[in-house]
């Protein structure tokens, strides 16, 4: 049987007795205090589950070299190879919640092509500094990361992203990020979706969800559907492989689709059995990448 995103969201926070303890606070808050069940549901909706200190020390990367950026309030910590092969910089964004190693495999058949994969903890993740972080920060940290690297005499031939983080590669992309080639890995369509999946586990109110998006639009100053395939999508101009899985159970496959369909040049690799992160340390997988990013 196919479990749906609300199960599998349902099932993770279900089994933290932390999450049920806020889940029953922001439900009291609710009916008590509203305003302080928005402001805390916007801390929730912002804070990387699971926590990023279970990914500071990433021993898989102990031998590459590590620079910590100062970003906006936090920070983003790029890894590099020992030593690092002298081709075109590729760029490897975790999703939310995620962390740099886990685009170790990707990054080792790159660098095995002659290419220069730089791997990063986003703001709030990993090594990187702050607590909260949100779609719209990702999308910015790509820009700056992007245009740094090239101010620094770096070619940055490409970017590959998962989940969250190839909904803001999209976007960074729309708004003429300078590289060649794209690839997202599992993708989701729709931060608004989002929200109201969200809003179910925590069993908020439509009221406090609504309140919930207006402040992070209001905060970010910008509309959650301005990063959904048919606001983007059309202005993504570079080459774009995109890879999903029929079984994914975090983001569907519908997604991708979504967003094969509203870009220009844009084809999608379907796979099956290997589920929202499996893909990427999937051997097929890792070569279909290296030849689109050589292409």
């Amino acid at each position: 049987m196919n479990t749906t995103p609300l199960q599998t969201a349902s099932a993770y926070y279900d089994a933290n007795p932390a999450t049920r303890w806020l889940r029953w606070a922001l439900g009291v808050s609710e009916r008590v205090w509203p305003a302080l069940a928005v402001r805390g549901a916007y801390r929730l909706f912002g804070t990387p589950l699971p926590p990023k200190w279970l990914h500071r020390r990433q021993p898989a990367l102990a031998s590459w070299h590590a620079t910590a950026w100062a970003f906006e309030n936090a920070s983003i910590t790029l890894y590099q190879p020992p030593p690092a092969p002298h081709g075109p910089v590729v760029l490897l964004l975790h999703g939310w919640g995620g962390h740099a190693a886990q685009m170790l495999p990707l990054a080792q058949a790159l660098a095995a092509q002659g290419l220069r994969p730089v791997l990063v903890d986003l703001p709030a993740h990993g090594r990187s500094r702050g607590s909260t972080s949100n779609l719209p920060q990702f999308a910015r940290a790509i820009e700056y990361l992007t245009a740094r690297l090239q101010q620094e005499g770096h070619a940055v031939r490409a970017a590959v992203a998962h989940s969250l983080g190839a909904n803001a590669l999209a976007y960074a992309a729309a708004r003429g990020l300078p590289v060649q080639r794209l690839v997202m890995l599992a993708p989701p369509a729709s931060p608004h979706a989002y929200t109201r999946l969200f809003a179910t586990v925590f069993g908020l109110s439509e009221d406090t969800r609504s309140r919930l998006q207006h402040r992070v639009e209001a905060r970010e100053g910008i509309l959650m559907r301005q990063f959904e395939p048919a606001s983007v999508g059309p202005r993504v101009t570079q080459p774009t492989l995109i890879v999903h899985d029929r079984e994914d159970r975090i983001n569907r496959f519908a997604d991708a689709e979504a967003y094969r369909d509203a870009m220009p040049d844009a084809q999608l690799l379907e796979t099956a059995g290997l589920g929202h992160t499996r893909l990427l340390r999937d051997a097929q997988v890792l070569q279909a990448v290296a030849d689109h990013l050589r292409g």
